[in-house]
């Protein structure tokens, strides 16, 4: 048997983030050799060891910034046959252990600090603009000590050792895709480290590589996503927006963290794929006993744990709104009624559209719903993973939706019910919104009572068999009292206008039930089929059913209701405080007016019945995106605030396209966009993806230059651009959500600032008649062209600055040479004069003075004594304003130009001065980031030394991408 594989090797430190896991006694903690606990929040455990590491142990992932890739999801567990990760000669043998419910690993708590293996990687944390490049997951491979199943390679169990507490290792396993192998050389050998891995519950686990996790505050390239703010805000934005937070966020908060992401640490970035249907799992790990907990454990180990989401840390929101994007995205409610509601409606508030199907999973008392769908009325350890399989399977469905609007009744006398009563009348409903039933009377008493009672001793109420007891003790009670006898008598009903008050009080009855689900009070059915028409959760109409006493204990034995109605509107009016529940929600309601109507329908996932042959692959839905340009010049001014540069997009035209369209193939739809522009053609399908339309304007849209590129506006709260030769590894849903913005990187230029001007029929016939002044032309003509030609790369910004008093000339004095009109005042560098006074106004950052000199014939070439340009000493001293001036109106080589001291360009001295903008700005004009000066340091080594770390990592990354550029350049087709 050779050495086992250290597959995960590395140090790992914990960070300070809020945990759920259960409580750990202190006493065990001390007796392990950790000094001490803090508990801030519920299920908290900060711990310290002997050395002083301070560690929190967490059983759900950490979404801030501070989360770190591999860190494990730490619970109690006291199985006895598990044994210590740690090495035998490093354990301490002592104190309580915990395992890791996503890797499934135990050690002791005080072992815990100077354990170095990593659990599995949840989410991309490499550079932000390549989260593409890798999209494969890897294997993560966990040795296991005892292991159940059998051998992937050989077919043969694994064999567990009889030696009391051995810790040989008798098994490789991955704890993604569940394969094990024998710790044996022809069972698993070194090669199967760099293999895929294909993932457990393929069709419905969200892998690793969706979820982004944007660049740290401190990190320049944080500006991907941060704006600038005030001190004020920078102070409030600390208390960074967590999954977890319980404080309802104020207006903007709110609009932040759930639109532009400003808040967020993390970003999902899905790759459509057929027959894909990722689920998003919501529980609450205090619902059904303890069983909640442990299915949380399940499904954190069967699925990514990123997916899965506990509902007492913030609710379902902060879920919803990150997956929002994911086609064909469906979700899983765990728990009773309530929750499957609360999704429902925070699905409404946050408005997705298409809305993602939402699946019931039973683990309350009731459970109508899940009934109604076919989920059964409670959970009974049936594996997760046929769980998982058959919500993939699933049939979504429509789910009526009705809203209450409740008023006060102003003809009631005041009632006196209420007198002396612990939980006195309200004149609103818990919930506004009916999904199941809503109903008033003598059930709606019972409700209440049971819920008064588990809120004054909740611990008589911790099993489904206790708690239908109680339902069944307080209907017998209220059978002999007969309380609501006369319900009708106060109360009014109109079903779509008519009044059917008397045919209450004709069959004098005890309660008033609006069912819109064939279930009602754990699985009974009032409605009677036979008497009235078949009831549907879809078909926009509502049951009305009334009930006496007596029926309520026959509903469980197959008994049924007085159909009353079937109705699409109802207005019910009381004239003295009643018991109303409204989907199991009870209270006291003043004489009230009560209106229902339906508000809208829902996907929910119905079990599929056996015998039913599946679905086909759902087909992803064509998008109508609108195709909008951006100008260098705007997208210069305004790549910081991306509100500003949205607004000043000109609308090219729109196209159709589906979710799962390659930026590559949605190039070739804007491409025949504008070739439909050009030659005024109506709008015609392209290919199989989708098809394009002209903009409403008649096209009359400048033309663009073959090499604009993509613009990212959704990522991140600022913008960046999308690098041509990655196209083909970015979505359409990862860049844009209603719009496409692209980056045009040559904008309509205005000739007049240029000097470039069309000339008239006789402008330029006979005024070359020196042979001296035709060459000098001709050189300034050649270094005209090859600016031009080189600002259509992408990643030389084309900087234009309209300014006065640069043309003196008369514009009829022009040039005409090869076909290019060329101004006669525009200075060839050989014409002009040199003069120290054009550096020292750029070393005064004296715009003014400076265009004068300019105007007036002097080079923006000429020097100092130390060999220093004007832009060298812009850039030193940081006056923006001449650097966009001096790259507008002057020749490419000053870019490059290299004092006689040190040898270095104005890039070098903006770096080595930690002028991140103005490097920004160089580099962007096309300043050489390889060059080094006499001591051979490049403009990043220099950025290194000041210490601006920021920078030097703009400036790499500026370094990697020129040279990937080069390669795809020089690559042969």
């Amino acid at each position: 048997m050779h050495k086992a594989v250290d597959c995960n090797a590395q140090s790992l430190v914990a960070p300070h983030s809020e945990d759920d896991g259960s409580d750990v006694e202190e006493a065990d903690l001390l007796s392990a050799g950790v000094l001490f606990t803090i508990k801030n929040n519920p299920g908290e455990v900060v711990i310290q060891s002997e050395n002083g590491e301070r560690r929190v142990l967490r059983s759900t992932p950490d979404w801030t910034e501070e989360a770190i890739n591999g860190d494990h999801l730490w619970v109690p567990t006291s199985a006895s046959g598990d044994l210590c990760h740690v090495l035998d000669q490093d354990c301490t043998r002592c104190g309580p252990r915990m395992k890791c419910s996503g890797c499934r690993i135990v050690a002791h708590i005080s072992c815990i600090p100077q354990m170095k293996f990593l659990c599995r990687p949840t989410f991309w944390d490499g550079d932000l603009r390549q989260y593409r490049e890798n999209t494969t997951t890897t294997h993560h491979w966990v040795h296991r000590r005892s292991q159940t199943g059998k051998c992937q390679n050989c077919s043969k169990s694994f064999q567990s050792k009889l030696s009391f507490g051995s810790k040989e290792i008798v098994a490789i396993s991955c704890s993604w895709c569940k394969a094990a192998y024998h710790n044996k050389e022809n069972c698993f050998n070194i090669d199967r480290l760099k293999e895929p891995c294909s993932l457990a519950n393929q069709t419905v686990i969200v892998p690793p590589s969706w979820i982004v996790k944007l660049p740290a505050r401190e990190n320049f390239k944080s500006s991907l996503r941060k704006s600038p703010r005030s001190k004020k805000d920078r102070g409030s934005s600390r208390r960074s927006k967590r999954v977890g937070s319980v404080e309802k966020p104020d207006q903007a908060e709110k609009e932040s963290y759930t639109g532009n992401g400003s808040l967020r640490a993390f970003v999902v970035k899905p790759i459509p794929m057929a027959g894909s249907r990722p689920i998003i799992v919501f529980l609450n790990p205090k619902s059904g006993g303890n069983q909640g907990a442990k299915l949380m454990q399940k499904f954190q180990w069967l699925l990514n744990p990123r997916q899965v989401f506990d509902l007492t840390q913030g609710g379902p929101r902060a879920g919803l709104e990150m997956f929002r994007k994911v086609p064909n995205l469906r979700v899983l409610a765990c728990g009773g009624d309530g929750t499957a509601g609360w999704v429902l409606s925070i699905l409404d508030q946050i408005d997705i559209s298409p809305a993602p199907p939402v699946g019931v999973l039973p683990l309350g008392t009731g459970n109508d719903l899940a009934r109604a769908l076919g989920w059964g009325g409670g959970y009974t350890d049936e594996p997760i993973s046929k769980i998982l399989t058959s919500m993939g399977e699933a049939e979504p469905v429509m789910l009526d939706r009705w809203e209450l609007q409740v008023e006060k009744n102003p003809d009631a006398p005041p009632s006196g019910d209420d007198s002396g009563n612990q939980h006195p009348s309200r004149d609103t409903l818990p919930l506004s919104v009916v999904n199941n039933y809503f109903s008033f009377g003598v059930d709606a008493q019972i409700a209440l009572d049971f819920h008064e009672a588990r809120e004054a001793h909740p611990q008589k109420f911790n099993s489904r068999l206790r708690n239908k007891m109680f339902y069944g003790q307080a209907g017998g009670k209220d059978l002999l009292q007969r309380k609501w006898k006369d319900l009708s008598e106060f109360v009014t009903l109109e079903c779509d206008g008519k009044d059917i008050t008397a045919k209450l009080r004709e069959q004098k009855v005890h309660a008033v039930l609006f069912l819109n689900i064939p279930s009602y009070g754990g699985g009974t059915h009032p409605w009677n089929r036979a008497h009235g028409q078949e009831a549907a959760t879809d078909d926009g109409l509502i049951e009305v059913v009334g009930l006496k006493t007596y029926q309520l204990p026959l509903l469980q034995a197959g008994g049924h209701g007085t159909c009353l109605a079937q109705c699409r509107t109802a207005r019910i009016v009381t004239r003295r405080t009643i018991p109303v529940q409204v989907d199991g929600e009870a209270c006291r309601l003043n004489p009230s007016i009560i209106g229902l109507q339906l508000l809208n329908q829902a996907p929910v996932l119905a079990k599929r019945r056996a015998g039913f042959e599946p679905n086909p692959a759902p087909v992803v839905e064509q998008l109508k995106m609108q195709v909008k340009r951006i100008s260098m010049a705007d997208y210069e001014a305004n790549h910081y605030d991306k509100e500003n540069l949205q607004a000043s997009a000109t609308p090219l035209g729109s196209i159709s396209v589906s979710h799962d369209a390659v930026l590559e193939h949605v190039r070739k739809l804007v491409n025949h966009l504008l070739e439909q522009q050009a030659v005024g053609t109506s709008s015609s399908p392209v290919g199989p993806h989708g098809g394009g339309s002209p903009p409403t304007n008649g096209g009359d849209v400048d033309k663009l230059c073959p090499d604009w590129c993509f613009i990212d506006c959704c990522t991140a709260e600022r913008v960046f651009r999308v690098d041509s030769g990655q196209e083909h590894l970015h979505y359409i849903t990862d860049i844009s959500t209603d719009c496409l913005y692209i980056l045009d990187p040559v904008s309509s230029v205005d000739t007049e600032s240029l000097g470039l001007m069309e000339s008239g029929p006789n402008g330029a016939s006979n005024l070359l008649d020196d042979a001296g002044l035709e060459d000098m032309v001709n050189l300034a003509n050649s270094q005209l062209q090859q600016e031009l030609h080189h600002s259509n790369k992408m990643e030389r910004k084309n900087i234009v600055e309209k300014a006065e008093n640069v043309s003196p000339q008369p514009p009829e004095n022009v040039v005409a040479h090869d076909n290019f009109l060329l101004p006669i005042n525009v200075k060839s560098p050989l014409l002009e004069k040199s003069s120290s006074s054009i550096v020292k106004a750029a070393k005064d950052g004296d715009l003014k003075k400076l265009k004068d000199l300019h105007a007036s014939g002097y080079s923006l070439l000429s020097i100092d004594a130390q060999g220093q340009t004007a832009l060298h000493w812009a850039a030193r001293h940081g006056h923006r304003d001449v650097i966009k001036y001096l790259l507008a109106s002057s020749p490419s080589a000053l870019l490059d130009m290299v004092d006689n001291e040190k040898g270095q360009t104005a890039l070098h001295k903006a770096a080595l001065a930690r002028q991140r903008a103005i490097s920004c700005m160089l580099v962007a004009a096309g300043a050489s980031l390889s060059l080094a000066d006499k001591e051979r340091h490049t403009p990043r080594n220099l950025a290194e030394r000041a210490g601006d770390a920021d920078l030097a990592i703009y400036l790499e990354s500026q370094e990697n991408f020129h040279k990937n550029a080069a390669d795809n350049v020089e690559t042969s087709v």
